[in-house]
């Protein structure tokens, strides 16, 4: 589907002038939002939309919460950026509410999820050289097949998706890959040079890959038995969208080091970080890392509201019984277009039959009904709406997609 297939002209004109200048390193669907308000969106015609991709889950609380809107406007009238070169008001409180809510001792903050994962390699290979004994540039992380951490130079190199990698080497060495869902590869592939093994609980780009139940388990058993660290990738698998704060929670395993990001900014501004114990992240030292907008006032108190409002619990247990109910009727599906459906809370991956189409065209047939999705990895399509979404509204867009396969 092109631009020109519309009539409408403003979208046309719009998606017109991304196309001549913004470079080209994303492929969007084509609908123009203007708008958001909860689970919905609109676009610049006034068409309204149901959210069933979040920003990636960025927007875990929908668009315009009112408590964390008050909370940023608040902090926009106060005080929004000071760098780390001074003290702020609101970076300390929102510091020791996450660290109470990762049960864990110290928080260092970033912008974007990527800086977060980056951020963790270089404290997993400080620990195992200042903690563990490592020799000097040793340092090897475990990581997974079909692993999406980001896409810096550093994190592409331990990608195996061709279109993440090619043409951007030489990449950074220490990184071995093994089997997701393995536990057995992954002790099989530690040696004394290991310091960490980094994961996501579940693979979201890969299509909400679920790992086979005891996995996590078995992870944070070797870790603990080899001496590395367990680092545990929620950026979009955390904060409530599987139906508990932490995907980990799941198999009640706890990781050494968790990676955080999208939701932890409510959706308004990137805020990122890395939260695990004083012996771990107390391993780095004034001036090795930083960033100037890494822990602003402005995101501190959006965060701050954020980990408040996980911590009624809330929208974790709203994830969870609007997942069993999403579950339920995808899985309806299948034989009728849909080959496979993997479901964690309100997180689905749906497998679209090749004899339909692919997940790309299926996205864009809902477009015309009223319903956002996002493809991946050519035939699945992603859904992850807000925690706020109804369940009336869950299947109002499962009839959507019912009427799409069949068409």
């Amino acid at each position: 589907m092109t631009p020109e297939t519309f009539t409408d002209t403003a979208m046309v004109r719009i998606i017109a002038g991304e196309e001549e200048h913004l470079a080209h390193n994303y492929h969007p669907l084509p609908v123009v939002i203007s708008r958001g308000e909860g689970a919905w969106v609109t676009d610049v015609e006034g068409k309204r939309y149901l959210d069933l991709l979040s920003a990636y889950s960025a927007l875990n609380f929908g668009h315009g919460h009112p408590a964390i809107l008050a909370a940023a406007q608040e902090q926009l009238n106060r005080l929004t950026l000071t760098s780390r070169a001074y003290h702020n008001d609101r970076l300390g409180p929102f510091a020791a509410a996450l660290a109470e809510l990762c049960g864990k001792d110290l928080v260092l903050p970033m912008n974007t999820g990527a800086e977060a994962v980056e951020t963790g390699i270089k404290v997993a290979r400080a620990w195992g050289y200042r903690v563990k004994g490592v020799p000097v540039d040793a340092a090897t992380i475990v990581v997974a097949h079909g692993n999406f951490h980001g896409r810096t130079t550093t994190i592409v190199g331990f990608s195996d998706d061709d279109s993440a990698r090619d043409g951007f080497g030489p990449f950074t060495p220490g990184f071995v890959s093994v089997p997701y869902g393995d536990a057995a590869a992954i002790e099989a592939a530690i040696t004394p040079e290991t310091v960490a093994v980094l994961i996501e609980p579940i693979q979201g780009e890969a299509g909400v890959i679920l790992p086979p139940e005891g996995y996590l388990r078995a992870v944070r058993e070797v870790c603990t038995a080899r001496g590395v660290l367990f680092i545990a990738d929620e950026i979009q698998s955390g904060l409530g969208r599987v139906g508990e704060t932490f995907a980990c929670d799941r198999e009640g395993v706890v990781p050494d080091v968790y990676l955080l990001g999208k939701a932890l900014g409510g959706g308004i501004l990137p805020v990122s970080a890395v939260v695990a114990d004083r012996d771990v992240l107390g391993v780095i030292r004034p001036g090795e890392h930083g960033s100037t907008f890494g822990g602003n006032p402005l995101a501190a108190a959006v965060g701050l509201r954020v980990v408040e409002m996980l911590q009624t619990g809330e929208f974790q247990s709203r994830a969870k019984l609007l997942g069993e109910h999403l579950e339920a009727k995808l899985q309806d599906l299948v034989g009728h277009g849909v080959t496979a459906v993997r479901v964690a809370g309100l997180w689905a991956g749906v497998d679209i039959d090749p004899a339909v189409g692919t997940g790309r065209e299926v996205a864009e047939r809902l477009i015309a009904r009223g319903v956002l999705v996002k493809d991946t990895h050519g035939q699945t399509v992603r859904i992850a709406p807000p925690l706020v979404i109804r369940a009336t509204e869950l299947d109002w867009a499962v009839e959507q997609l019912r009427t799409v396969l069949a068409a």
